[in-house]
């Protein structure tokens, strides 16, 4: 059996689809399950058993000989939550406790770090674990993200097979109930069938213009194409950058967006939120030369053809 974590959101739902798709119908689907508009990504999945994630360490210690692979998901995922003590609990610890189970009972692993890690940038996006140290996360999601990444680097028992990956943008199905954490994708299709225009944050850096804030942003399915591969190349342990490759700008994804949508652009610009106004990344750009060095060769999709692919899903509905 296959276990998914954060099963019921936005890419722990696209997993286990993923999986089913690729015949694995033995799938596990740890969460906590109490939000019923969530639970709706998981409609129609072939899942073996759901686990409470509260129950999760001890339905390991019953069932780990059956246990193929995780794919630990799910976190507190919200960079504006301040409460420091919830996301060390649900994100460092909790994840510290499955890393202890994979390397009690022999169980390979991937989980989801993040590429808030890197904070402003300053020392580039290059997932060379010696420059892990100096990352400087600008809130406390990311800072919970980097613990864990620092306490598993530091670690001298490892899972036999481990895979950290940095998450960039990621967007596509499934997120719509993510609120304000869902993607710009998600946010400009729902503004623009609303009021035909989409506002987007203007610049509070002098060395960017309205629009022009660059991030990577990359479609789901490369993802769990990525995951998918790593589950069957079980070597090269260590973390990994997941993004595209190639930062674009706001204004880029909206257009995109308006162009999919078939509707004549119109984008205006507000100021940036105060409370993340002094913690807001201008620039993420993934350097993907690591997992190409262990043999990943799959192109991933353009903004573009993303953007028309997650819109289409979206008009269709």
């Amino acid at each position: 059996m296959i276990v998914v974590t954060g099963a019921a959101g936005f890419i722990g739902s696209r997993l286990i689809r993923k999986l089913n798709n690729e015949n694995f119908n033995y799938i596990v689907a740890v969460d906590k399950f109490d939000n019923p508009l969530k639970n709706k990504n998981l409609e129609g999945l072939k899942i073996l058993e759901q686990v409470d994630r509260g129950v999760f360490m001890p339905w390991i210690d019953i069932n780990h000989e059956e246990i193929e692979f995780i794919f630990h998901i799910g976190a507190k995922t919200d960079t504006t939550l301040f409460d420091i003590e919830l996301l060390t609990r649900l994100n460092t610890d909790y994840t510290k406790n499955i890393w202890k189970k994979c390397i009690e009972y022999q169980i390979p692993v991937v989980y989801a770090s993040s590429a808030a890690t890197y904070g402003l940038g300053e020392n580039g996006y290059m997932d060379d674990e010696s420059q892990i140290p100096g990352l400087k996360p600008l809130n406390p999601y990311g800072q919970s993200k980097q613990d864990f990444d620092l306490w598993a680097l530091q670690q001298k028992e490892k899972p036999f097979f481990w895979v950290g990956l940095k998450f960039f943008n990621v967007y596509g199905p499934n997120e719509y109930h993510k609120g304000r954490m869902a993607s710009v994708v998600w946010h400009a299709y729902n503004q623009i069938k609303d009021t035909g225009e989409m506002k987007l944050f203007r610049s509070h850096n002098p060395d960017f213009k309205d629009g022009e804030q660059k991030r990577d942003f990359i479609y789901v399915d490369d993802v769990l194409d990525v995951c998918y591969w790593l589950m069957h190349h079980r070597k090269n342990s260590g973390i990994y950058n997941l993004g595209s490759g190639e930062a674009r700008t706001f204004l880029d994804l909206t257009r995109a967006v308006f162009q999919a949508m078939g509707v004549t652009e119109n984008i205006s610009f507000i100021d940036t939120p105060e409370d993340i106004r002094d913690k807001y990344q201008y620039y993420t750009e993934a350097d993907m030369d690591k997992l190409r060095s262990i043999g990943y060769s799959k192109k991933f999709l353009s903004l573009e053809e993303g953007v028309k692919k997650y819109t289409n899903s979206l008009l269709i509905g």
